[in-house]
């Protein structure tokens, strides 16, 4: 199996569950609208594509971190960002690779540009929370391999991040200070997994120990980059279930529009 295909193996594993968590609790599923909008980092247009179900209004946000594989071609980050969407966040899938102008990353300029993509979710996360239909107070990552080591990063070093879902990322080395802190964190990985080898996850873990940050861990001892079947259903669960405990409510926004119950 290609990097690509089992990278994209989340998307599946995003879009196949909600519409059904939905049925379970005896809701319909909200049409989802999508609209495309940019804002500017490095001085470079940034793509960002916009779910939301229902009328605009404010809510919580999510941004959505795609892995190295880029989004070209690619429709099952689109189908994982309308399924989340219609969980009642208003989904951002940042197109960061455009700040370094490339399709999808290249592995011999990745650490190099690992602090250029840095400064573009920094910028997305100014330019979310700035959005009227955005509580500012209720934003979270969800993060797929690259996308996951950036998410880390960069909600380490800003609070506005509340919740934080990450799917078989690396630990960014000498990117997270000493003294930083991380939000509520849910690690999701395979304990087969050749590419970013499970080691990963339990350091992950183990600097949240340390931080004494609410935290999960999940790992499929039989899954690779990537999950199938039964594991690709219960990740998903588990990242909705995170999503929910942590961005549903909030001391701030008591006006603001709560998630559906079968989100």
């Amino acid at each position: 199996m290609s990097v690509t295909r089992r990278t994209l193996l989340i998307g599946a594993a995003l879009a196949a569950s909600p519409a059904t968590h939905a049925q379970d609790g005896g809701l319909s599923p909200m049409p989802v609208t999508e609209q495309r909008q940019t804002f500017k980092s490095g001085g470079r247009n940034i793509t960002v594509d916009v779910f939301q179900a229902g009328p605009p209004s404010r809510r919580p946000a999510v941004l959505m971190l795609h892995g190295a594989d880029g989004l070209h071609g690619h429709g099952q980050y689109l189908d994982a960002a309308r399924h989340v969407a219609a969980a009642g966040y208003q989904v951002h899938l940042v197109h960061y690779l455009d700040r370094t102008g490339e399709r999808r990353a290249s592995f011999g300029t990745l650490f190099q540009n690992f602090q250029p993509w840095m400064e573009t979710v920094n910028d997305a996360l100014v330019w979310v929370s700035g959005l009227a239909t955005t509580d500012p107070n209720r934003i979270g990552i969800v993060g797929i391999s690259l996308g996951a080591a950036l998410g880390l990063a960069v909600a380490s070093a800003d609070r506005r991040i509340k919740a934080l879902v990450n799917y078989f990322g690396p630990l960014p080395h000498g990117v997270i200070a000493q003294d930083a802190r991380l939000p509520p964190t849910l690690i999701l990985h395979g304990g087969m997994d050749p590419i970013v080898p499970v080691a990963n996850a339990y350091a992950i873990e183990a600097l949240l120990r340390q931080q004494a940050v609410p935290h999960e861990v999940k790992v499929y001892p039989e899954q690779a980059h990537g999950f199938r079947g039964e594991a690709q259903r219960d990740a998903t669960q588990r990242a909705l279930a995170f999503l929910k405990r942590h961005l549903a409510t909030s001391p701030a926004s008591a006006g603001s529009s709560p998630l559906p119950a079968g989100g």
